[in-house]
């Protein structure tokens, strides 16, 4: 996940909502015909709203609906009607809470699915308003192609995926969690808030390491990821096997330290002892 300080994700935190205190021209009209040339020049299939935002679905998207205040992670492109491109992410994709960010977006987004792909059109009264604001001009149109990522649905492919290529004999639950259960056990069986002693390796389904403990890791279960809360509960004590847990199990859409938000966390693990 990208540093919020880049140029955009600030600019995209400030309301307009104190806009105009130098300048108060109203652009409403003249955004609207360069909004409605832009459409027509590039042919666009485009749907306007009554605020005057317009925007355009390539893909609905087939994930969780988005509502103005959702926690989301979007890849961009930002760019004036002209073409000229004033940020974009770069093709890694930003997370932040849709009810920071300027109007446009806020109506935007919720017209798609996350998964969703497309275009917002946006007048600068739900952007930026009549006033500079850093490199962008008072009163511009912004043009945004956006893909809104769906890690649910990529974190279900990625492990299929990996369950497909290592001919692993896994089981999946209705959290997304998949499991492998090498060795029961024969001991005690924890619950979500048991102490328990783990060995474990953990690494990405690309097989890099990114943590391991072969000497015995003791703690609570309820102070760790949800996907080891659940994943290890289906063992009994001195069992092993292999926990694949999807990101929203794990750290999220924003990612803890080294682990990048969306990442799904495999661990080989030994349940040695529950206390």
């Amino acid at each position: 996940m990208k540093s919020v300080c880049m140029a955009l994700f600030v600019v995209l935190f400030v309301s307009c909502s104190s806009d105009d205190l130098v300048s108060s021209k109203d652009y409403t009209a003249e955004n609207e015909q360069e909004i409605l040339s832009y459409i027509s020049a590039y042919n666009l299939d485009a749907v306007a709203t009554g605020s005057g935002l317009y925007y355009v679905i390539d893909e609905q998207g087939d994930g969780a609906a988005i509502t103005s205040t959702s926690d989301v992670t979007v890849k961009y492109v930002g760019r004036y009607t002209d073409g000229t491109i004033f940020d974009s992410s770069e093709d890694e994709a930003i997370s932040f809470y849709l009810q920071y960010v300027i109007e446009g977006w806020q109506e935007g987004l919720p017209y798609f699915n996350e998964g969703g792909v497309g275009q917002l059109i946006i007048p600068s009264h739900l952007a930026y308003g009549s006033s500079d604001y850093n490199s962008i001009p008072g009163g511009s149109v912004l043009v945004f192609d956006i893909e809104i990522i769906d890690y649910a649905a990529e974190n279900e492919a990625e492990i299929l995926n990996y369950i497909a290529e290592n001919d692993l004999d896994a089981q999946s639950t209705d959290s997304g969690l998949y499991y492998v259960i090498d060795e029961q056990g024969t001991g005690a069986q924890p619950t979500e808030t048991s102490y328990v002693t783990v060995n474990y390796k953990g690494y990405y389904s690309d097989g890099e390491v990114f943590e391991e403990n072969s000497d015995g890791s003791s703690f609570y279960l309820d102070n760790v990821i949800e996907g080891w809360q659940e994943g290890l509960s289906y063992f009994n004590e001195g069992g092993s096997g292999t926990l694949l847990i999807p990101s929203d199990l794990a750290y999220g859409r924003y990612g803890s330290g080294t682990i990048p938000g969306g990442a799904v966390l495999i661990f080989d693990i030994e349940l040695v002892a529950v206390n």
